[in-house]
């Protein structure tokens, strides 16, 4: 009998849950509700005419969490909003995202919402109204198949509730999460995503709760962020010099710590300054053994305050998943506190800009959690990190710094959690959490950082900043590919592409070449006329802006013309293939001739360094008297017979008149240089001394 009553409780379980609803109908959830908003006595107040029906049964939802009739919702957005947010056209989905973001801001303060089931149902239906919000685009949307969500809801919603989602990284978020589902979040990835964000939470918390560091941590009330090393399969290691210790690493959000790891317990930590300007270098790092650099697997640290920089290796056996995500949020954390200081952010300003950044790592361990892909750019993910890489990321951190404190300014309702019209803030979002930073973060309403990053209606600086970067980004991407399409292998085949692409200069070249030369003595005595006369005249500087007028028309009538057409491409006679030994031929020939050419500049150095040395007297007196012809002419004649002397002496050097003189005077000049000695050279080497081992 106990058995059977067991059963029958547990399928009346499945039954009341909707396990078993495939059997009793296709009925959704949302059938159930609009059914029960029906049978409501108080139905026809509490509905909303302007909303499609699933915006009326989230506005409901939000009504039964704010305990609030909808009709007071209405009566409370008709109040608070300007005329240009209540114009019809928008209505519906501003109204949508005000009670949307009065209840989450009420829902965030419970403890431990995000393992709240419905807590994820409803962000997630909020995300599926808002993209069919007015009652115009309700056949849009079937409540009966299953609903997936896109990025511009995602990208509204989801940074209402910041652990979930930041405004600079919404979409790279989106991206990876539906990446498997054609570009739309499906619920089942969605609530994958929020389970590991909990997990997450849960392991900050123990982490920062245990006795890691406890006595270092105590004066700053540093948060330990992640920690590795633990676990013998995954070793750490540190190289300071020629010493390697394996030991544990441990990140927290102010600096980087690592213990050596002893016979049975840890040493003392070193501690890895992040938080103050000591001009640090993070970057990856080659590691080998006896020195030499094999293995990518590295993280590179270096600051004014360590007198030899510090390599922390992660050992794994095929790619560097590891080094790359350690590298991020070491990064994160790193330029978080380069924007305090650049902006000199102090307070609770300052405890809000380290609330997003470790709210961003919680992500990116979550997403790291759940996400079955194996090129996943960490960085990306990280708003930081990703301001330093963006095209005008510095504009977003200039925007994120001037809005802490003017929201404020003109608005009642911003000061308490229950505004309606802007979402909360990292930083209250983080104490909800049950974390503080500092010791400001319990007065966070007071000093009115309630305000999020999204506004009813409207598109903050930020987003516009952000948006306007990736713009830029999206540019520089595709400029990118066409870069990385156009590279072409081997030294002959790069050669003829260059030759190719210079030959238009190489022509210009031959040109006046041809004209110093006299070749044609006719257009050679024109071409000096003309610009004797250009010199005299003082047009130079017209001439040459005539040329840079005449270079922007031939590209303005290019375009003009082109229109329509495809992409003028560059045709290259490719030269014959080249087997292996003949590129290296190639390439050890290409090192002579440049080997060749260093040596000839080191001669002429040397040798200007013997005649400053007056190391051949006589030579040194002539170079001392040219000089000093030069300063003169330089100091008592005007710029303009300088450049008419310089002009007229090289290009009738070789006209027939002076040709017979100025072969004479290049051989006695040539004799000349040849007979001055080269300043002497004595290589040293540094004695090594043998390491005792």
């Amino acid at each position: 009998m106990a058995v059977a009553s067991k059963t029958r409780n547990m399928l009346e379980n499945f039954v009341r849950e909707g396990s078993f609803k495939w059997l009793l109908g296709n009925q959704s959830p949302y059938d159930e509700e609009l059914e029960e908003m029906e049978r409501s006595p108080s139905a026809r107040t509490n509905w909303v005419p302007e909303l499609s029906p699933i915006a009326n049964i989230v506005v409901r939802r939000c009504s039964k969490i704010l305990g609030v009739p909808t009709t007071e919702l209405c009566e409370g957005f008709n109040s608070e909003a300007s005329e240009s947010i209540k114009h019809p056209s928008c209505y519906a989905r501003n109204f949508l995202e005000y009670c949307c973001f009065r209840a989450l801001a009420l829902s965030t303060q419970v403890t431990g919402h995000l393992a709240d089931k419905k807590f994820r149902r409803l962000t997630y239906d909020m995300m599926i109204a808002w993209e069919a919000p007015a009652a115009a685009s309700q056949p849009l949307l079937n409540l009966d198949e299953d609903l997936s969500v896109g990025v511009e809801a995602f990208s509204r919603i989801a940074p209402a509730v910041p652990i979930i989602a930041n405004v600079i990284t919404s979409e790279n978020i989106f991206k990876v999460l539906a990446s498997s589902s054609d570009g739309r979040l499906q619920f089942f990835t969605y609530d994958k995503y929020l389970s590991g964000l909990e997990r997450a939470i849960r392991k900050m918390r123990s982490q920062s709760e245990s006795s890691l560091l406890s006595a270092m941590r105590s004066s700053k009330r540093e948060k330990v962020l992640e920690v590795d090393g633990t676990v013998t399969t995954q070793p750490v290691l540190e190289h300071v010099g020629i010493s390697t210790w394996p030991g544990r690493l441990i990140l927290t959000d102010h600096a980087l710590y690592f213990e050596a790891l002893r016979v049975v317990s840890y040493d003392k930590a070193k501690r890895y300054d992040l938080s103050d300007d000591l001009k640090q270098i993070v970057k990856p790092e080659l590691t080998g053994p006896w020195g030499t650099r094999l293995f990518d697997k590295a993280v590179f640290y270096k600051s004014v305050s360590l007198s030899e920089p510090a390599i922390i290796e992660f050992p794994e056996l095929k790619g560097h998943t590891r080094r790359d995500y350690w590298l991020a949020i070491i990064r994160e954390i790193l330029y978080v506190h380069r924007f305090i200081y650049k902006y000199q952010i102090k307070g609770i300003k300052k405890d809000e800009a380290l609330s997003k950044a470790v709210l961003g790592i919680l992500r990116l361990q979550a997403i790291k959690e759940i996400s079955s892909q194996t090129d996943l750019r960490y960085e990306s993910l990280l708003m930081f990190n990703l301001c330093d890489q963006l095209p005008g990321g510095d504009l977003i951190l200039e925007t994120m710094a001037d809005m802490s404190t003017f929201k404020e300014l003109n608005r009642s309702s911003s000061s308490k959690p229950g505004g309606g019209m802007y979402s909360i803030s990292a930083l209250d979002m983080i104490s909800n959490l049950g974390f503080s930073f500092g010791t400001s973060s319990s007065s966070s309403v007071e000093a009115g950082l309630a305000v999020g990053e999204i506004t009813v209606g409207e598109v903050t600086l930020l987003e516009k900043a952000v948006k306007e970067s990736k713009n830029n980004y999206e540019k520089v991407v595709l400029a990118q590919a066409t870069v990385d399409g156009v590279k072409v292998e081997g030294i002959d085949t790069n050669f003829a592409v260059m030759k190719e692409l210079l030959f238009p200069m190489m022509e210009l070249w031959t040109c006046l070449l041809s004209l110093a030369l006299w070749e044609d003595p006719l257009k050679s005595l024109l071409f000096c006329c003309v610009f004797t006369y250009i010199i005299c005249r003082g047009w130079l500087s017209y001439a040459f802006a005539l040329t840079l007028v005449f270079i922007a028309v031939f590209m303005v009538l290019t375009r003009y013309f082109s229109q329509g057409k495809s992409t003028h491409e560059v045709k290259v006679l490719a030269p014959p293939a080249m087997n292996t030994m003949e590129q290296l031929l190639a390439v050890q020939n290409a090192i002579s001739q440049a080997e060749g050419i260093i040596q000839d500049g080191n001669i002429v150095l040397l040798k200007l360094r013997a005649l400053l040395l007056s190391l051949f007297p006589q030579a040194s007196e002539r170079f001392a008297i040219a000089l000093l012809v030069m300063a003169l002419a330089l100091a008592f004649l005007p710029v303009k017979y300088i450049v008419l002397y310089i002009f007229l002496e090289t290009f009738t050097c070789y006209s027939p008149v002076r040709r017979s003189s100025t072969e004479r005077w290049t051989r006695r000049l040539r004799e000349w240089w040849f007979s001055i000695p080269a300043a002497p050279v004595i290589l040293e080497r540094e004695k090594e001394e043998k390491k005792k081992k």
